[in-house]
This record gives C-alpha cells, sequence and structure tokens, in this order.
C-alpha cells in the first residue's frame, strides 16, 4: 500500500539482509530506493525487479571516489534524498582481537566507519542545500554493550554512536542524525555469530514490517538520540 508523501530514501548494503528488507518494504509503501552494494549481481537483479524511479548501484562504500560519483549522478537526476540508511557493514570472523590480523580488522574499520563517513561527506552537502533531510547510521546493541571475539565489531559501532551524535551537533537547522540499534535479527551476519540459534530469532522481512515506519517517523525531535527500532 502506497504512503500520502512518497520520499527519496538512500539505504547502503541493499544486498542482502537488513537493506535489502527496507529496500522491498520501502518501494511496496510507494517510495523511491537508491541503493547500492558491492555485489553487483544482487544490484543487477534489484534493478531489474524495481525499475526507474528507483535506483540501484554496484559500488563498496569504502571507495571514497565512486561514493562521490554517486552523489554527483544523485543531485544531477535531482534525487536528493529524504532519508539517508547507513546500513552497510562487516563483521569479523569470531575470534579474540589479537588473533586478528591487520587486513581482517582493517576491513571491519573500513566499511563500518569509513564507509558511513564517505556517504556522509558526500551526501549531507546536499540535503544541506535543501535544508532538511534525515541520516539513520546503524549501530547495535553491540555498539552500546560488548561481548567477546567481536571486539572490532563493537569498536565499531561504538564508534557509530559518538560520530552520529557529534555529526547531530554539527548539523544545521532542518536536519536530523539518529544512531539505530536494528535490535538482534536472523540475518548472515547474526548466523555468523551465533550460528544455528540465530534462526531462533526474526526474520528482516518480519523486522522490515516494523523499521520501515520507523525510520519514516524520524524528526527534528529526535536528533542525536540513541534509539533503537520497537
Amino acid at each position: 500500500m502506497a504512503t500520502a508523501t512518497p520520499r527519496v530514501i538512500l539505504v547502503t548494503g541493499v544486498s542482502r539482509g537488513l537493506g535489502r528488507a527496507l529496500t522491498e518494504k520501502f518501494a511496496a509503501l510507494g517510495h523511491t530506493v537508491l541503493g547500492c552494494a558491492r555485489n553487483s549481481a544482487a544490484v543487477s537483479e534489484l534493478a531489474t525487479r524495481f525499475g526507474a524511479p528507483h535506483e540501484f548501484r554496484a559500488l563498496d562504500v569504502t571507495d571514497d571516489a565512486a561514493v562521490a560519483a554517486w552523489a554527483r549522478d544523485v543531485a544531477a537526476r535531482q534525487q536528493i534524498p529524504d532519508l539517508i540508511i547507513n546500513n552497510a557493514a562487516v563483521i569479523n570472523r569470531s575470534a579474540p582481537l589479537w588473533e586478528l590480523s591487520a587486513s581482517e580488522f582493517d576491513r571491519v574499520i573500513d566499511v563500518n566507519i569509513k564507509g558511513v563517513a564517505n556517504v556522509i561527506r558526500h551526501f549531507v552537502p546536499l540535503l544541506i542545500q535543501r535544508k532538511r533531510g534525515v541520516i539513520a547510521n546503524l549501530s547495535s546493541g553491540w555498539g552500546r554493550s560488548t561481548s567477546p571475539d567481536v571486539a572490532p565489531y563493537c569498536a565499531t559501532k561504538y564508534a557509530i554512536e559518538g560520530l552520529t551524535q557529534a555529526l547531530a551537533q554539527e548539523l544545521p537547522p532542518g536536519l536530523v542524525a539518529v544512531p539505530v540499534n536494528p535490535g538482534i535479527i536472523d540475518t548472515d551476519m547474526l548466523q555468523s555469530c551465533f550460528g544455528g540459534s540465530a534462526n531462533g530469532y526474526e526474520k528482516p522481512a518480519v523486522w522490515a514490517e516494523r523499521a520501515a515506519p520507523f525510520f519514516l517517523s524520524l524528526s527534528a525531535r529526535d536528533n542525536g538520540r540513541s534509539l533503537s527500532v520497537p
């Protein structure tokens, strides 16, 4: 069922999990989705399935130049997002911090922190020019608590909390930045940590039924608040 006020919503990491579920729900509600993911085959499938005015791009959010080019194209098409959801993230293999290689650690930092910063760097100026917009950066329960064997991931999600709250203080009136804990959902990422027990948690499509309206409800009153999907 379409909503009364269609919006343009940018979602990173749309090829699977929460990003894919949000993409499908937002499209079903009548909104336009601008999405990206590294998986070019999944991006092509999404583009074929949804078509214009939705737009999906194969890119890695750690590639600052690619994100900049995407932002320029979005601006040229006058599809400035009303809502940005920085969802793309990876998790380290479960192991004590000292057993993880530098490259394993760097990958988590690069995607989960630098990737978010790249999107903010190139898209927030577009929102500032228009004087409105919401940026929701996905945090985690592990951005507010800790567990063993996921130290790099915890570090990045704690960083997202601080980065987003500082961003909220920097934004001009009319713009909103919120760190959001999505909750515990049965995704590939959860499977890597919880194994078979992940199957007992909510599926992404079910979660999106609540999450999409929640993201759409974010407003100036939420700026800088650490929130969780209900």
